[in-house]
């Protein structure tokens, strides 16, 4: 058994603060859960198949009826469990006033929309208040609002050993098209409504399906293509700093020999705490895989978070 094995949590979840601002201010959601008789976020443990953040957006939507989009994470806990260690990853999910929660008969039998100290008071287990932390300090800095912008390495293609034709006409590998697929799925978890791509097959493969369920245009870049970045880097460059000064969500996918540009651009952009999570050596980022940067919608500028998510590859 490797070291990263053994260290590997036996269980992992995943689940949501759901938050509103009403006439009351800042509340957020705690279930019950009869099973356990205790209180606690919504989440619940990852399926096959699926990457840990289509879990949180699933299990929310299960126990208490709510479809929603991903924010900033927040604290991941870890305790233990009788099969060994569980972690479970939480981000912060802003619900509109109005939106209706539901119980899930099965799992949730009490619902309650409640001030941040009555929540503290309400946890059950002590681990649950390390994610209210985060919203909290989030929300006093006010960068609980956030937009996304999530980098996506194209997925697998066909090796350029086997290709004869225009190299900006490989397509992807049948791996690549299921990669195409998990990115898709993955997106969904926050719903970027604005997609830049190298114009180059492979890159728009990768990002078609995603673009047309949600009947959103693909804007094709040329400096965001190898070719292109090989003659003028500053241009994928100055289109990379474009979208800090934006106000919407928006995904970026390119080549590998493009990344580092594009990581400098974000390295700029990054406090000192979270540049050490920047990838710094080749490849920076496996096919399919993306980094989602969420960034304070008060402060335009403000990085508050930085991931790096594998969508789900068999």
């Amino acid at each position: 058994m490797s070291d990263d094995s053994k260290n590997s949590p036996a269980v992992v979840a995943a689940g949501a603060i759901c938050w509103r601002e009403s006439s009351a201010g800042l509340e957020v959601l705690v279930i019950h859960r009869p099973k356990y008789d205790d209180w606690s976020w919504p989440k619940g443990k990852q399926d096959d198949g699926e990457s840990i953040a289509e879990t949180a957006v699933r299990e929310v939507r299960e126990e208490v009826g709510l479809k929603i989009l991903l924010g900033p994470p927040l604290a991941r806990t870890k305790y233990k469990v009788s099969r060994g260690k569980k972690e479970v990853h939480y981000w912060a999910s802003e619900i509109s006033p109005g939106t209706t929660a539901k119980e899930d008969a099965g799992e949730v039998d009490r619902l309650e929309w409640v001030r941040p100290d009555v929540a503290r008071e309400r946890l059950t287990n002590s681990s649950d208040r390390l994610p209210l932390d985060c919203l909290l300090e989030l929300h006093e800095a006010g960068d609980l609002r956030t937009r996304q912008i999530i980098v996506v390495r194209h997925a697998k293609a066909k090796p350029r050993s086997t290709w004869s034709r225009a190299e900006s006409d490989r397509p992807l590998a049948a791996t690549g098209k299921r990669q195409a697929h998990a990115v898709w799925r993955l997106l969904d978890a926050w719903k970027p409504g604005k997609i830049v791509s190298s114009p180059w097959l492979r890159c728009m493969q990768t990002v078609a399906g995603y673009a047309k369920a949600n009947g959103l245009g693909i804007k094709e870049k040329n400096r965001l293509t190898e070719a292109e970045h090989k003659r003028k880097p500053a241009k994928a460059a100055k289109l990379m700093e474009s979208l800090f000064e934006s106000n919407h969500s928006t995904v970026l996918c390119t080549h590998r020999p493009v990344l580092p540009t594009i990581l400098k651009v974000i390295g700029h952009h990054l406090p000192k705490d979270l540049r050490k999570s920047l990838p710094t050596k080749d490849p920076y980022l496996t096919p399919g895989q993306m980094l989602v940067l969420n960034i304070s919608l008060k402060h335009r500028d403000r990085v508050v978070s930085l991931e790096k998510i594998d969508p789900f590859d068999d």
